[in-house]
């Protein structure tokens, strides 16, 4: 199957950052659910444990990795329905994340956000987030996962080409 790219990348003062955007038919608060609820996110990214709280860190399972490895992600910031913000480090490297929704009457705008110091690895970084948010979409429609081959190689070249606008 043919996938968009739908990344953006915008020149930030301490680096870039890579913008994706999926717009739900649901209300923010359940949304925000499939966030951030362990039982919901194993759905469609892996599940998580421990005491979920900002200054706090708790284990993920990144359960669509090859190996479904544990990785340790810190709660920078959670002002609940509204703003997520996340940092990981692990052997792929250092991942600073914000996911902020937006209500729109009937629907909520998901805006994430990867905070990059540069684009080096963009080839890989932007199709691995398409993939994992179109998963979000699948998870919340009931539909099965798309098939990361999909997206990488397919998409490389369109986020390898991209400028910080």
């Amino acid at each position: 199957m043919s996938r968009t790219p739908t990344g953006r990348l915008f020149g930030v003062d301490d680096g870039i950052d890579l913008v994706l955007t999926r717009t739900f038919p649901a209300a923010i608060d359940d949304v925000w659910a499939s966030l951030t609820e362990p039982e919901r996110t194993a759905r469609w990214f892996g599940p998580w444990e421990g005491d979920a709280a900002p200054g706090r860190t708790i284990r993920v399972r990144m359960a669509l990795e090859e190996g479904a490895p544990w990785s340790d992600m810190t709660i920078d910031a959670c002002e609940p329905p509204r703003r997520l913000a996340v940092t990981m480090r692990d052997d792929h490297g250092h991942w600073a994340l914000e996911l902020l929704l937006t209500p729109q009457s009937e629907r909520t705008e998901l805006r994430f956000v990867h905070h990059l110091v540069d684009t080096t690895g963009i080839g890989e970084v932007g199709p691995g987030w398409e993939y994992y948010l179109d998963c979000l979409v699948a998870a919340r429609d009931g539909t099965a996962l798309p098939a990361f081959d999909d997206y990488h190689p397919p998409m490389k070249a369109y986020y390898e080409q991209l400028r910080p606008e």
